[in-house]
């Protein structure tokens, strides 16, 4: 057996089994060792039936008896239900929206069942259990537990796991792996040194106590071990990128202060400090020559645009070297369409005073700013068109989404590129855009989604972190209510009394469609359409009520967006769509359903919406949840004094799964959890950066390089 053998040429794998294995990503021998549990179970910490209570958390093993589906009787949803037994009793177990359950598990299967009991004395029931088959042998090693042998009950790996494939396989296979002869050869990337000096694992002692822990102490070290490697990867392949960028020429920009204080000046509000530090900074960076990488961080309504339009001016006034005419180019590139088309609005505001051309491409048109008719207004023009304009030079700032990068779109002089929340924007694309291997434009990303400190350092570690830690003079915070199901009638009237002051208010749903109670995984909340429809018909009928959703024809997006920005419409509903960057002065107030389905950092961005002006805002939270963890969850939007501290909640309580960037960096869970320990993640970040210092091209830890190329690997295989 050989670490990169596949996995089929050593397990005789059912074709489900195989299907399971490639929907984990797990096709080799390298894979399955590096798959890691997720959680443990002791043996012995079981409940017996006949000793439980409602209300309580219980493992039970025992026997599956009369698995069937069924349908509730007044929601009419599919429900697998059947029995468990053990020695001293039965007790009923019950599925909702799951009707594949008892499709997967046969009567007479032994299995360990995980959950909360529920319901009254005599009529006890074990809702949505955890459900893992065991091994008779597992199973009587409760039968024969005593009080005396406490101290020998056995930890069980729980494994990430898919249909067709379960613990108790991955615990069979990789114990077969972990006894072969593959464990002699294996080599650890990690130098000795690093190990010693931070009292970790080695690689083979890791990979035991991760999967076959003794003690829960021995697996905790182990997961450390592996999450301090991943992030030290991570570190290492940023450091090397940073060091490689440092080589590149860029453009000199050394526009003189009176020209930005010009500019500034005509803003139709007074900038704060946080914005002419932010302006500083930047101007700093571009004025060495070297190509700037920054990430902007500011919360919602901190005034990110109007700092990259300083600095987008900054640049279309500097000539190209060389040259006594013409000017540099900046590419400002959104997210989606609707964004684009508001933020080239915000730059035709801030530059109208000053002679620059403007121009937008996104899939579904192209505009120039000034028209020739009117310098007041924009005109629509062909594609071929701007894009020759853009070639010669002639539009210094091109303002677009993803287009922006396509091969048609040729620069003269791009020396600045803006992205708007996309900071995983890097040398290659960089290049993408220019064409050319002479000069490496600047890159500043701006993101008004908080970002844990932690995350910043660890996926954004190659960027230099501006923060816009202040909010423009005269808003008001945001008035923020936890509404209950009893509470929801005075949270109409409420919004309300704003429709009928002339503001227009958000209706948020987690879903575009109503749920099909046919469907396993169906998410049981509310839904656009159908709450568009009863808001329409039972609560707001006076009131003009439009919806927005992803689903959508960009047409049908803008028109219904260009509807609630003219105050056409009242009311949007719409889903979470409206996240980023929409900016509806006279919208001020904002309703959230089904609160409890998204993360603190989501619905923070969600409030944003409605701090574009300074008259009171408003923000309603509803949840239907009673669990106390998720209203206290909630209760910190109230209680945080900002974004920033928001989303370390965030990262505290919901855990780094909910973070953006995960699957697009290949970051496992182990690693991810390492996100909640900071000084594990400077320790890998110093270690990495002073490695790098002294090895650039890591060619005196050839292991380490090669662990570099296989997570490279990896990532681009996802």
């Amino acid at each position: 057996m050989r670490i990169d053998d596949s996995l089929s040429s050593h397990f005789r794998l059912t074709d489900s089994q195989k299907s399971a294995c490639d929907t984990l990503g797990i096709r080799t021998v390298h894979d399955l060792l590096f798959h890691f549990p997720s959680r443990y179970e002791e043996g012995g910490n079981e409940s017996t039936i006949s000793g439980l209570a409602s209300g309580m958390e219980a493992s039970i093993i025992g026997v599956l008896e009369k698995l069937e589906t069924k349908k509730s009787w007044k929601r009419k949803i599919p429900v697998s239900e059947g029995y468990v037994c053990d020695q001293t009793g039965r007790i009923k177990v019950m599925w909702f929206n799951q009707p594949y359950i008892a499709k997967m598990y046969a009567d007479g299967v032994h299995v360990r069942a995980t959950g909360k009991i529920t319901g009254s004395s005599g009529k006890l029931y074990l809702a949505n259990p955890h459900l893992e088959r065991i091994s008779p042998t597992e199973s009587s090693l409760f039968e024969k537990k005593t009080a005396d042998k406490k101290e020998e009950r056995e930890l069980f790996a729980i494994y990430p796991e898919s249909r067709g494939i379960t613990s108790l396989w991955f615990r069979h296979a990789i114990q077969k792996v972990l006894t072969s002869e593959i464990m002699g050869p294996l080599k650890d990337p990690i130098p000795a040194d690093l190990l010693k000096r931070y009292n970790l694992p080695t690689l083979k002692t890791a990979l035991v106590w991760v999967h076959t822990p003794q003690r829960l102490r021995d697996a905790e070290a182990a997961r450390k071990r592996f999450a301090f490697q991943e992030v030290f990867l991570i570190q290492l392949e940023l450091g090397r990128e940073r060091q490689a960028q440092l080589k590149e020429q860029s453009f000199t920009i050394d526009s003189p202060i009176e020209d930005i204080e010009r500019f500034m000046g005509a803003f139709p509000f007074k900038a704060t400090q946080a914005q002419k530090r932010a302006i500083s900074t930047i101007l700093g960076d571009m004025k060495s020559g070297l190509p700037m990488s920054r990430l902007l961080e500011g919360d919602v309504g901190s005034g990110k645009t109007a700092v990259a339009a300083t600095v987008a001016y900054s640049v279309v006034h500097t000539r190209p070297l060389g040259q006594n005419y013409g000017t540099l180019q900046a590419a400002y590139m959104a997210p989606t369409e609707i964004l684009a088309k508001q933020h080239f609005e915000s730059f035709i505001a801030y530059f109208k005073q000053f002679p620059i051309n403007i121009g937008l491409i996104t899939g579904s048109g192209c505009y120039k700013f000034p028209s020739k008719l009117s310098r007041e207004k924009a005109t629509p023009i062909s594609r071929a068109q701007l894009l020759k304009w853009v070639a010669n030079g002639e539009i210094p700032v091109l303002i677009g989404t993803h287009t922006l990068i396509q091969k048609s779109v040729r620069w003269k002089h791009l020396a600045l590129v803006i992205i708007d929340e996309q900071h995983r924007f890097g040398t290659n694309q960089r290049r993408l855009l220019t064409r050319k291997e002479i000069r490496l434009p600047h890159l500043l990303s701006m993101t008004a989604t908080p970002i844990p400190r932690t995350l910043a350092l660890t996926i954004y570690g190659d960027l230099d972190l501006t923060l816009l830690d202040e909010m423009p003079p005269g808003r008001k915070p945001i008035i923020t209510e936890i509404i209950k199901p009893e509470d929801r009638l005075r949270a109409y009237e409420k919004i309300r009394k704003e429709l009928q002051a002339g503001r227009q208010a958000y209706i948020i749903c987690p879903r575009i469609d109503e749920p099909d109670p046919e469907k396993a995984f169906a998410l049981i909340a509310k839904s656009v359409k159908a709450e568009a429809k009863r808001l329409k018909k039972d609560i707001f009928p006076e009131y003009i009520i439009g919806i927005l959703h992803a689903k959508m024809k960009t047409a049908e997006k803008d028109a219904v967006m260009r509807a609630f920005s003219l105050h056409e419409t009242d009311i949007l509903v719409a889903t979470s769509v409206v996240e980023v960057g929409i900016n509806i002065p006279n919208a001020t107030v904002i309703m959230i359903e089904g609160a409890e389905r998204f993360g603190l950092s989501q619905l923070h961005q969600l409030r944003g919406r409605v701090v574009r002006s300074n008259h009171q805002a408003y923000c309603f939270v509803c949840s239907e949840t009673r669990g106390q963890v998720s209203l206290t969850r909630l209760k910190s939007l109230i209680t945080a004094k900002n974004g920033f501290e928001l989303a370390e909640q965030d990262l505290m309580q919901r855990g780094p799964g909910e973070l953006s960037g995960r699957k697009q960096w290949g970051i496992s869970d182990i690693g991810m959890e390492a996100l909640r320990n900071l000084k594990l993640v400077e320790a890998a970040r110093s270690e990495a950066l002073e490695l790098i210092q002294h090895d650039e091209k890591l060619a005196h830890h050839p292991l380490l390089l090669e662990a570099l190329k296989r997570r490279l690997g990896a990532m681009h295989l996802e």
